[in-house]
């Protein structure tokens, strides 16, 4: 098993003793920083017989990429390699076994959400108090949750609570919009799929303590019957490109969905043909950096915005920020971790994945008055959770955005016109032989697929295509756009046929339309 941006993740069954060495590593980094590290027990968006287990960093980041390989390391060792493997973490990274482990906050899924999670939460705690370890459990949360509550305790408040989380981000929105608030009434419903999972209780709470006089959000698979991720949620809406299962849908309503642990935000909607409409990341993240940008012209602020991307934003969306809008972009490896890391060398940076996960931090070293000279921006700055992506807060912070300037969905969308596009995976007999370079936009080895790839993409208008090994299993993924979904797709086709092809590609080949195929 390896320890990736999700952290440990797969099937539940048999995974108790990662989970328990996973809480011992947990002290161990508590011991180090002498702070409160934080553990997850999520699967995020998979099926809900997986489970998974990631840890979090004082200040509600990502657990440090230098631990990554430490936590692959222990997990993998066999028993009676145990005991010398955590030597070895204590020794190379001097950590001072005297140094208490502070309060080890921890969360689990349980009930209707994963069966599982009780479990292997109790393993965590069991591995935590082996060195010692002070242990809080804060009970159901959603991830963004939990790496805010981290933060806040770590930096000082050791009273925080779930309802802390409620009070703050629901009087930041309501303080953004006090103005239009007193002169308009409350804005058309959002609908939301909450993926069956632990968002739906949560985003009702969040609503509660806003007022349905001031937003009206309407809960939509929250548990009470059908499967976690199952047919719905954030990921099978991006992928399918369709509703969620049972969910009628109209012309131009607001509907949103969140995967199981409510880190992820897509929008979506029907136009008057009744043709489907996503709103994914890159609109989310086109949303937010013009209405940044427009705040920081208003008040005359020069601050570095920039948007941070992966190879899987729409050509469009780069297109229309970098050319009409004239932000700057950077692009980094797929990874929430990459993005986050790029996103605090700029002033003001804002990054999403097309899958929907993403926030915006700021630089909290910048002087008073130009963090606040600009109230609107320190407003909607406050909605924000910057520790993480968090899917309640992003849906804040865009039905805020469209309250304020008064926009439909229909309006948002229409900012740019997407390039159709196509994603694909091919099964391969080992995926590391796949290297890529350029934040994984190019292939440089096998040094016969890049070429392939090149040669494929000039012969349809618009052409783009990457492909990436998976960080899981051993497939290669395709990603693909063209000017138009046919062209796409039969691009997307030959990408993966080629992979396949020069990749060590396993079982049955691609199929394709009509029999028609570039890569012999």
């Amino acid at each position: 098993v390896s320890y990736g941006t999700a952290g440990f993740r797969g099937n539940a069954s048999g995974m108790e003793y990662v989970f328990f060495r996973m809480g011992m590593l947990a002290a161990l980094r508590s011991k180090l920083k002498e702070a409160a590290i934080g553990v997850m027990v999520t699967a995020s968006h998979n099926p809900e017989h997986d489970n998974g287990v990631k840890l979090i960093d004082p200040q509600g980041e990502m657990l440090a990429q230098s631990w990554e390989s430490l936590a692959t390391a222990l997990a993998n060792v066999t028993n009676d390699q145990l005991i010398e493997q955590l030597k070895q973490i204590i020794d190379s990274q001097k950590i001072p076994l005297s140094n208490t482990s502070f309060m080890l906050i921890h969360v689990y899924i349980n009930n209707s959400y994963k069966p599982s999670s009780l479990s292997l939460s109790r393993a965590v705690l069991d591995g935590a108090s082996a060195f010692g370890a002070t242990c809080h459990d804060h009970g159901l949360l959603t991830t963004p949750q939990l790496h805010y509550i981290l933060a806040c305790y770590n930096g000082g408040d050791i009273k925080v609570d779930e309802e802390h989380y409620y009070q703050n981000y629901a009087s930041a929105f309501k303080a953004l919009l006090n103005k239009k608030l007193m002169n308009q009434p409350v804005t058309s419903p959002v609908t939301v799929d909450c993926a069956n999972g632990v968002g739906a209780a949560k985003l009702t709470k969040l609503a509660e303590r806003i007022g349905a006089n001031i937003i009206d959000i309407v809960v939509y698979n929250d548990g009470q019957s059908g499967k976690l991720n199952e047919n719905c949620g954030a990921d099978y809406v991006k992928v399918q490109q369709r509703a969620p299962a049972g969910l009628n849908m109209e012309p131009f309503h607001r509907y949103a969905s969140f995967d199981g642990d409510a880190d992820r935000l897509i929008y979506y909607t029907l136009d008057s043909d009744c043709n489907f409409i996503l709103l994914d990341g890159d609109k989310i993240a086109a949303l937010f950096a013009t209405y940044i940008r427009d705040n920081l012209k208003k008040a005359s602020i020069n601050l570095r915005l920039g948007i941070i991307q992966t190879a899987y934003a729409n050509g469009n969306s780069t297109n229309f920020l970098i050319n009409q809008q004239n932000i700057e972009i950077a692009c980094t490896p797929t990874g929430v971790k990459y993005l986050h890391e790029k996103a605090l060398t700029f002033d003001i940076g804002v990054y999403f994945e097309a899958n929907g996960h993403g926030t915006v931090t700021f630089d909290p070293n910048k002087s008073a008055e130009e963090r606040f000279a600009a109230k609107k921006l320190k407003l909607f700055l406050d909605i924000i959770n910057q520790t993480v992506g968090d899917a309640m807060c992003d849906l804040l912070a865009v039905e805020a955005i469209l309250q304020d300037k008064n926009w439909s969905v229909k309006e948002w969308y229409r900012i740019y016109t997407e390039l159709p596009n196509r994603q694909a995976k091919v099964q391969v007999a080992d995926r590391r032989i796949i290297e890529t370079g350029d934040a994984e936009r190019k292939v440089i080895l096998p040094s016969m697929l890049q070429p392939a790839i090149d040669e494929l993409v000039r012969k349809y208008p618009s052409g783009r295509s990457f492909v990436r090994p998976s960080g899981t299993e051993d497939v290669v993924r395709v990603y693909a756009e063209a000017n138009t979904q046919e062209n796409a797709d039969d691009l997307a086709q030959q990408v993966s046929l080629a992979v396949y092809n020069i990749g060590g590609g396993v079982g049955k080949k691609p199929l394709f339309k009509g029999n028609k195929c570039l890569v012999n």
